[in-house]
C-alpha cells in the first residue's frame, strides 16, 4: 500500500472525492473539478491518499482513502488539525486508515508542528481505536461550533 500528498486535481481525484466523500457525510456534496484543484492548492492543506500496491493493470491502484491535514501558525507556534479522514468500505480494516493517520503526523512534524489534533464522535468506535493505536490521547475538553445565525 501507498501514501502520497495529493499536489494536483485530477480526474481521478475527482471521481475518488465522489465515491469517498458520500461514505464520511451524508450532507456533505461531492467536489466539482474546480473545488478539488482549489483544496489541493491551499497552502498548508495538504490532501493524503491511501492505494494499494497495484491496481488490475499492475499500475497504482486506485485510491481507496484519504485524509486532509490543516497546518497553521499561531503565536505558541506551527499546530495542524487532521481532517475528513475516510477509507473505502471495501477496503476498511486492512491498514489504510493508520497508513494515512501516520503519514499525515510525520508530515506534520518535518514541518515542525507542536501539535496535532483531531476529533471524532465517540460513536466512530473503530475509527476511535485507530486514533488510540496511531498514538493520539483522549484530552479532556469541549469542541464548539458556531454554525450561524
Amino acid at each position: 500500500m501507498t501514501v502520497e500528498i495529493v499536489t494536483e486535481s485530477t480526474p481521478e481525484l475527482v471521481e475518488a472525492m465522489g465515491r469517498l466523500i458520500p461514505q464520511l457525510s451524508r450532507s456533505a456534496p461531492a467536489l466539482t473539478a474546480e473545488q478539488c484543484a482549489s483544496l489541493v492548492a491551499q497552502p498548508g492543506v495538504y490532501l493524503f491518499v491511501f492505494r494499494p500496491e497495484r491496481g488490475t493493470e499492475g499500475g497504482p491502484g486506485e485510491i481507496l482513502g484519504m485524509l486532509t491535514l490543516a497546518t497553521f501558525t499561531i503565536p505558541t507556534g506551527l499546530r495542524a488539525w487532521v481532517e475528513d479522514v475516510v477509507v473505502d468500505a471495501g477496503a476498511r480494516g486492512q491498514g489504510a486508515g493508520l497508513a494515512l493517520v501516520e503519514a499525515a503526523v510525520a508530515h506534520a512534524q518535518a514541518l515542525g508542528a507542536r501539535t496535532v489534533d483531531l476529533t471524532s464522535r465517540p460513536s466512530r468506535e473503530a475509527a476511535n481505536r485507530l486514533y488510540r493505536r496511531a498514538g493520539f490521547e483522549l484530552r479532556e475538553t469541549n469542541v464548539y461550533r458556531f454554525g450561524g445565525k
